[in-house]
């Protein structure tokens, strides 16, 4: 059947009208969807910044911890470098200033202070050059005279997250303390003009190339940086009492016995002051050997435990001994063993746990105590003040003992995995340390007498007899210790 025009176009516009109807919602679902993807498209170009920016943040929190662990590292570095100069001033001047007797009192004293003055001086201009400039075998170089280059970045080879300037102020500190110990030999009777020139020039021909042979950068003896010798030697057991003590028996054997001595009694004139030094001395060491492995960290925190632990072995044994042979134990004794333990775990602090360490302790005040009362006397040598009954043999016994004791639990030096002493099985190390223990002995004999020998004909060394007798504090200082007047 066949409708009329217009009705025929009336039904034609009301299907159209439907069809678009119909369609409209999915025209309305697309349109999202369309936007949607022009948004994804939009924002694609967005999507590599999270990387970046998690990057960045990861970035500036490692900055920001180690920023944390050097600043940390740095303040225990610097408390350590105090407590290493507190064992000069006042713990060594005390310590000595109580065993001379009372007229020698402020020119013992006074040998320590002027080291502290004058070995810095000596550092600052080549002293830090020569023990950790360059990397030869025996000597450094001129690399870092007068301080040139050391500042407030790092020098990986030694410390690589403390400032180059607090390691140079630390070793110092070693550099300081060192010949003050041979004075310990020689109190009473040599000249201070002679005790001047001859640590100077010990200083420079002695010390500076054991610090480097052993401390510093392809050193003949450096365990970690290229030693043809690897010696292990944590904080100084060869560089410091090994040097100190072998020279401080030259010294004595050169200048002989003080008048009246050994018939003539020469006590101390003041425990008191030579106990507060020694306890002055026992505190300041954990700065010397725990402030030896340059970081606050578990081996500063396995150092300082097997330095207490050491010294108080060492004062016991020593005190037993005693006590065996002469029916009690004296505060001259177990002040004397506690330094000989502490002399005797200083090679190995960083290298041993604590049962090794009381076991150096206990042989080291033993050994000591038979030094200082038996072989002294059969030799009669006038080791004044036993510097090297005490670091001499001390720092020989903790020196051939750190090969035996040391483990590569407590500290792989030479890698991780691999034997570090004799209780790891590298028995090999005990020869080490023996070469390193020779030549320190061999290097400290002929310097010193060398070197006294040139400043003997330069200044003289031993001040005259009727000096002697009335006191160095007046005839080399013009002063006295005790105003027993006023």
């Amino acid at each position: 059947m066949k409708c009329a025009g217009w009705k025929c176009s009336l039904s034609l516009v009301l299907m159209l009208g439907a069809i678009l109807l119909a369609a409209a919602p999915l025209f309305a679902q697309q349109t999202p969807a369309s936007s949607a993807t022009s948004s994804t498209t939009a924002a694609s170009p967005a999507t590599p910044e999270i990387p970046k920016v998690v990057n960045e943040k990861l970035a500036q929190l490692d900055k920001d911890v180690k920023a944390a662990q050097s600043s940390a590292d740095n303040a225990w570095m610097l408390v350590s470098a105090a407590l290493v100069l507190m064992m000069t001033g006042p713990g060594l001047a005390l310590f000595y200033g109580g065993l001379v007797r009372r007229k020698n009192t402020l020119a013992i004293m006074m040998q320590s202070f002027a080291l502290m003055a004058l070995i810095t001086v000596m550092w600052a201009l080549v002293g830090y050059s020569l023990c950790f400039g360059g990397d030869g075998h025996f000597i450094g170089s001129f690399e870092h005279a007068f301080l040139r280059g050391v500042g407030a970045d790092p020098n990986p080879d030694y410390a690589g997250t403390i400032p180059q300037l607090t390691f140079m102020v630390y070793q110092l500190m070693f550099a300081i303390i060192t010949p003050a110990l041979i004075t310990g030999a020689t109190a009473e009777r040599m000249k201070f003009s002679g005790t001047v020139l001859f640590l100077t020039l010990w200083f420079l021909v002695v010390y500076a190339p054991l610090a480097h042979m052993v401390w510093g950068k392809g050193g003949l003896l450096n365990a970690s940086l290229g030693g043809k010798f690897p010696t292990l030697d944590f904080a100084g057991g060869t560089v410091v009492h090994i040097s100190s003590g072998v020279s401080a028996l030259v010294c004595a054997l050169y200048l002989g016995k003080r008048t009246g001595y050994p018939k003539q009694p020469m006590p101390p004139h003041s425990l008191v002051l030579s106990f507060i030094g020694a306890c002055l001395l026992w505190v300041g060491w954990f700065g010397f050997n725990a402030g030896s492995a340059l970081a606050s960290n578990s081996l500063a925190t396995s150092a300082f435990v097997a330095t207490h632990f050491a010294a108080a072995a060492a004062a016991l044994s020593w005190s037993a001994a005693e006590w065996i042979k002469n029916g009690r134990a004296s505060a001259l004794g177990a002040i004397s063993g506690a330094v000989a333990g502490l002399v005797a775990i200083t090679p190995a602090a960083g290298f041993v746990g604590p049962m090794p360490a009381l076991v150096i302790g206990l042989i080291a005040g033993v050994v000591c105590y038979w030094m200082v009362t038996k072989v002294k006397a059969i030799f009669g040598y006038d080791d004044a003040l036993d510097a090297f009954g005490v670091h001499g043999a001390g720092g020989t016994i903790g020196a051939l003992l750190t090969g035996v004791f040391a483990q590569q639990v407590i500290n792989p030096i030479f890698g991780a995995g691999k034997a570090v002493g004799g209780l790891d099985g590298h028995w090999g190390q005990v020869g080490n340390q023996l070469v390193g223990v020779l030549i320190a002995w061999v290097f400290a004999l002929v310097g010193t007498l060398v070197l006294l020998k040139i400043v003997d004909m330069l200044t003289g060394v031993r001040v005259p007899e009727e000096h002697e007798i009335e006191g160095l504090d007046i005839t080399q200082h013009g002063e006295e210790a005790y105003n027993l007047e006023s």
